[in-house]
């Protein structure tokens, strides 16, 4: 096989090129972050003159703001529990057992992806509207894991079929009970990739915006809604305060899932967990 030569233009263009891009992509984070801490929110960027005012502007007696963070965050917390449940379960049943219709099962499971979220969000109305759940926490989580699950279970089926089998047969060649197996292997194993499933089940939760606009009520407004009411009937600069939060939370989730990849990567799972007890070999015994 021939191998092609870089030249130095080339790597010049290449960089040049890439960093085009990554600019292209980051512009808006990045005007809205710098805007935010404008004191004309609105007005110019770069501004032309800095404040903190529209953040402190967020938590200011009678400002519809906190409650809907904590709406957003509680809804969040529910979804990754439920997303968890479901991804587990579903994970474990497509990897580790002979289910029929296997690959149509895991259309099913991907199926919301693919699906327009609108038409989602009009199919769960329908659904809550007659049970008067309209406005309710649960009811949001329901409608947010239907959503977060399918990326909890994609997560959780790497991480399954990265573990190898061999552990959990011997384990329990050796008397261990499929609990057992479950508590002292696989999940020490799987831990890395359940934080992952968890950090991206609660991200998607906290900015979906079509499921929480059909399921919330007047009462119950996630943080997303929130910005999107204030944007349509009443500009205020603030938003662009809580658009720099809603940022800083993907970043700050986006950082977390890099290091549990890092400290659950090949070679790693013992440093993260400990799983070297998890079966008791005989004394002298060895793997040979």
């Amino acid at each position: 096989m021939i191998e092609l030569r870089a030249t130095l233009a080339g790597r010049i263009a290449l960089a040049v090129l890439s960093t085009l891009i990554l600019l292209f992509l980051a512009m808006p984070i990045i005007v809205i972050v710098v805007t935010s801490f404008g004191k004309d929110a609105f007005g110019s960027f770069p501004p032309e003159a800095w404040t903190l005012g529209w953040y402190e502007q967020l938590f200011a007696d009678g400002s519809k703001w906190p409650a809907a963070l904590s709406l957003s965050v509680l809804v969040a917390s529910l979804t990754t529990v439920f997303s968890l449940v479901l991804g587990i379960t579903a994970a474990t049943a497509l990897v580790r057992s002979d289910l029929p219709l296997r690959s149509a099962v895991y259309g099913l499971v991907l199926a919301p992806l693919v699906i327009p979220q609108v038409v989602i969000a009009l199919g769960l109305f329908l659904l809550f509207e007659p049970a008067a759940m309209l406005g309710s926490p649960i009811a949001i989580a329901f409608g947010h894991t239907v959503l977060a699950s399918p990326i909890a279970v994609m997560i959780l089926m790497a991480t399954l079929k990265g573990i190898d089998e061999r552990l959990e047969d011997a384990a329990a060649s050796m008397g261990a009970s499929r609990l057992t197996v479950w508590r002292r292997i696989t999940f020490p194993l799987a831990a890395p990739g359940m934080i992952a499933a968890a950090i991206f089940s609660f991200i998607t939760s906290f900015d979906e915006f079509f499921i929480s606009q059909f399921l919330s009520s007047v009462d119950t407004v996630t943080l997303p809604v929130q910005v999107f009411n204030v944007l349509q009937y009443n500009v205020d600069p603030s938003v662009t305060a809580v658009s720099a939060i809603l940022i800083a939370v993907a970043v700050v989730a986006l950082a977390l899932v890099v290091a549990v990849r890092r400290l659950g990567g090949p070679g790693k799972q013992a440093g993260l967990l400990p799983t070297e007890s998890a079966v008791s070999l005989p004394a002298g015994s060895e793997t040979r």
